[in-house]
């Protein structure tokens, strides 16, 4: 799919969310990558470019897409390293994104796809009060963790298939926002435990592709710990006017450097006390 270069200045801020908007939901009906929205929004607009996301999940709402939970993208300091960006994102997961472990990926699905570990809270509270009147920046605190540790019922081992509709991974912090933060599928694991038996912090991870070991990473590499990811999606939720809610599933972030997958792959992650999660790609 190949678009000119509209410069941001030449739209009003209404024209331009639905111009990017409108390539992105195209992208991903037709499987095929657009250019970068950031010539669209503003290279570094990033409340656009959470409206962008915004306008492309209520499409898929209205066509029957149901919400079960967000995705927090570029916690990893080697992540935001690959993509030469310094602060975190958050997407929306949708029924349909979730593949059973063990179960198989058909490719056609997919535009560009790579796979990161990390660890999935499930929800058992609302988190709609959480941080309310605070910035989505403020630092977090003990307070802050024990406070989103209370609403969790439970934690699994996750992968997180990413995929950008953006053509070649060409992205700022801008152009994934908008593109649901690069989500694609996601994966969740069989053993379910609560916070009270094990320390996110403290989980340590390994991926393997094919059987060889490709990545590797612990808690800390997911903004120091993985309950910070919580808090600052529960803000930032909450901001949009969003919250989190029972029942949700939030994706905390990668534990480490997210690998390439290719047509034929078998990706398979331990994430010690929360066990193996594994998901094999359609030849």
């Amino acid at each position: 799919m190949t678009e000119g270069i509209v410069n941001a200045a030449e739209l009003m801020p209404h024209h331009a969310v639905a111009l990017a908007a409108e390539r992105l939901i195209a992208a991903g009906r037709l499987g095929v990558a657009t250019g970068p929205v950031r010539h669209v929004l503003g290279a570094a607009d990033l409340v656009l470019a959470y409206e962008v996301q915004r306008v492309v999940a209520a499409t898929r709402v209205a066509e029957g897409g149901r919400v079960v939970g967000r995705k927090v993208g570029l916690t990893s300091p080697v992540v935001q390293r690959q993509f030469g960006v310094d602060q975190p994102d958050f997407g929306v997961l949708f029924e349909d994104m979730l593949v059973p472990s063990g179960g198989e990926v058909d490719w056609s699905r997919l535009i560009s796809p790579k796979a990161e570990a990390e660890i999935a809270f499930v929800l058992g509270a609302d988190l709609d009060g959480f941080g309310a009147g605070a910035s989505p920046d403020t630092g977090v605190g003990e307070a802050d963790r024990v406070a989103v540790a209370a609403a969790v019922y439970y934690a699994v081992a996750a992968l997180e298939i990413v995929d950008s509709r953006v053509a070649d991974w060409d992205i700022t912090i801008t152009d994934t926002v908008a593109d649901n933060a690069s989500s694609g599928l996601f994966v969740l694991g069989d053993r379910r435990v609560p916070l009270s038996e094990f320390a996110p912090l403290e989980v340590t991870m390994s991926l393997a592709k094919d059987g060889v070991l490709v990545s590797t990473g612990d808690g800390a590499a997911c903004l120091g710990d993985p309950l910070n990811a919580l808090v600052w999606v529960a803000r930032m939720a909450a901001s949009l006017g969003a919250p989190l809610r029972a029942g949700d599933v939030v994706l905390s972030g990668a534990l480490g450097a997210m690998v390439t997958v290719e047509p034929g792959n078998e990706i398979t992650a331990e994430l010690s006390v929360l066990g193996a999660v594994s998901v094999t790609f359609s030849k």
